[in-house]
């Protein structure tokens, strides 16, 4: 009497098993996209942060450096959006000619708004450089004396999230969303002396 095997030896995929490893590929690769999108948000918010601290740090060295006029500095209120339209002072702009403390105040001021505006760096469409709405305020004791002077930028993020600091910049002003949801702040703050 013949035994047969009733065990079949098995050659290639079946048709579920393909399916079965598409759906997992697919998946993954829906994983990839999702990192490389949130790798592309985290590497958009930290350039906007670094060109906010760049300003920060800049407006704030100029404030020492130019310490006679830093009532001016504070007089300016909130910047951001070209709102110190035109060059201020025309002889301001190259060394060589002097200007008042005043007058260099005035230009550091306008020269800073247009390079977080981003202005100063323009493509086919406009303006490509600086942050998202941006709003900067300079804050310090009240008289130009010396202090603790402050200087926050504010911008839109690409995320909502909460934002407990210290900086009321740009707050309530309907540029970051409701409840200032998408608001991103930056403030360094130094001691400047003005009569030094």
């Amino acid at each position: 009497m013949r035994l047969t095997n009733s065990v079949t030896a098995q050659s290639g995929f079946s048709l579920l098993e393909l399916l079965v490893s598409l759906v997992i590929f697919s998946v993954g690769l829906m994983g990839v996209a999702g990192l490389q999108i949130v790798s592309k948000q985290s590497n958009y918010e930290s350039q906007q942060r670094t060109i906010a601290s760049q300003v920060a740090y800049a407006l704030l060295e100029d404030m020492r450096t130019n310490g006679a006029a830093i009532s001016v500095y504070q007089s300016a209120g909130d910047l951001g959006g070209s709102r110190l339209a035109g060059l201020p002072v025309e002889s301001c702009r190259y060394p060589n000619t002097p200007c008042s403390a005043a007058q260099k105040a005035v230009h550091d001021l306008w020269y800073w708004e247009r390079v977080v505006d981003g202005v100063q760096e323009t493509g086919v469409e406009g303006p490509t450089g600086g942050v998202v709405s941006p709003t900067i305020c300079i804050e310090g004791p009240a008289g130009g004396v010396a202090g603790v002077y402050a200087v926050s930028i504010a911008w839109r993020g690409t995320a909502s999230m909460s934002n407990p600091d210290r900086s009321q910049c740009g707050a309530n002003s309907g540029k970051y969303g409701t409840a200032d949801a998408y608001r991103r702040v930056l403030q360094v703050a130094t001691f400047i002396d003005p009569n030094f």
